[in-house]
C-alpha cells in the first residue's frame, strides 16, 4: 500500500480552484503523506517544460487545468511517455454543461476569477461583517443580510466570516446576562436574525481550552457548568420570545452551520417574495 505521493497541481490561473478539488479529493484517505507540487499561471510552453523536467524527478499523479489544446496534449503525451496519469480536473463538468446548454466552452484562462459584481459583492461583504463583529456598530445592523446571535463561543464570528466569503453581510452579537443587547436587536427588519446554541457540556470544553490557550485560569465563572446553563437558557428564552430560527451547532462544522442559516435564509426570501404582489 502507497502512504505517500507526488501530487502535481498545474494550472494556467490561480489554481485556487484545483487546490480545492485536491483537497476535497484527499480528506477521503487516511494516514497519506502528500508532497504537494504546486505550479500556477501556467500559459507557455517553456513554463512548461520545467515543469515537465520536475514532474520526471518526481512521478505522482497530474492533476492540471489547462485550456489550451496545445498544453494539454503537450502535458498529457508526455506525462504518458512517463507512465504517469493525469487527470483534467473539470472536463467532465464542463463536458456535461457544454452537452446541456448545447454550446461549446470558451477556452479563456483563469474565466471564473473574472472581477465581476458578485466579486465585488462578497468583498463589501466582507468588509462590513469584520466591521460588525461582536456587537460592533449595531447602529448598522439594518443593512445586514443576517445577524448571529449567542452566547460566548458559539462559533459566530468564524460563521460570520464564512457567510461574508459566501456574499452575505453578517453582523454577530453576544448574548451576555449581565449587559443586555442593544434594543435595536428586537426592531430589525431586513436582517434574518438566527441563534446559535451548543450543549453544556460541549460549551465549557471550548471555553476551557481557550482560557488554558491564553494561560488564564481555567476555573472562573466563564466554565461553571451551571452558569453556563444559565447563559444557554437565557439565549434559548431570548430566541423563543422574538421567534428567531436556532441552528444547534454542537455536531457541526463551520460550513454545515453556515448551509443551514443559508437554507433559512433563502427560505425567508422566497417567502418575502411570495408576499409581493
Amino acid at each position: 500500500m502507497q502512504n505517500r505521493i507526488h501530487l502535481h497541481l498545474l494550472s494556467d490561473s490561480t489554481g485556487e480552484t484545483l487546490e480545492n478539488i485536491a483537497k476535497a479529493a484527499l480528506a477521503q484517505f487516511d494516514e497519506v503523506e502528500t508532497v504537494k507540487h504546486f505550479w500556477p499561471m501556467v500559459r507557455s510552453e517553456a513554463h512548461l517544460e520545467r515543469i515537465l523536467v520536475d514532474v520526471a524527478a518526481n512521478p505522482g499523479l497530474v492533476l492540471f487545468t489547462l485550456v489550451s489544446g496545445t498544453m494539454r496534449t503537450k502535458l498529457e503525451d508526455r506525462c504518458r511517455a512517463l507512465g504517469l496519469p493525469t487527470v483534467a480536473a473539470l472536463d467532465a463538468v464542463t463536458d456535461a454543461l457544454s452537452a446541456v446548454l448545447g454550446q461549446q466552452a470558451k477556452a479563456r484562462p483563469g474565466r471564473q476569477h473574472a472581477l465581476d459584481a458578485a466579486y465585488f459583492a462578497r468583498v463589501e461583504a466582507i468588509q462590513f461583517t469584520i466591521a460588525h463583529d461582536d456587537g460592533l456598530n449595531h447602529q448598522d445592523w439594518e443593512q445586514a443580510d443576517i445577524l448571529l446571535a449567542g452566547v460566548s463561543r458559539t462559533s459566530k464570528t468564524p460563521t460570520s466570516i464564512y457567510l461574508a466569503n459566501r456574499g452575505y453581510k453578517t453582523a454577530n452579537i453576544p448574548l451576555v446576562p449581565e449587559s443586555p443587547p442593544p434594543a435595536a436587536l428586537y426592531t430589525l427588519k431586513r436582517p434574518m436574525v438566527v441563534g446559535l446554541v451548543t450543549s453544556a457540556d460541549r460549551l465549557v470544553q471550548v471555553r476551557r481550552n481557550r482560557l488554558l490557550s491564553l494561560n488564564q485560569a481555567p476555573d472562573t465563572d466563564y466554565v461553571d457548568e451551571d452558569k453556563v446553563k444559565a447563559e444557554i437558557s437565557y439565549a434559548r428564552r431570548i430566541f423563543a420570545d422574538n421567534g428567531w430560527p436556532v441552528i444547534d451547532v454542537t455536531r457541526r462544522s463551520i460550513e454545515e452551520s453556515a448551509a443551514a442559516i443559508i437554507n433559512l435564509f433563502n427560505e425567508r426570501q422566497g417567502r418575502v417574495l411570495e408576499q409581493i404582489p
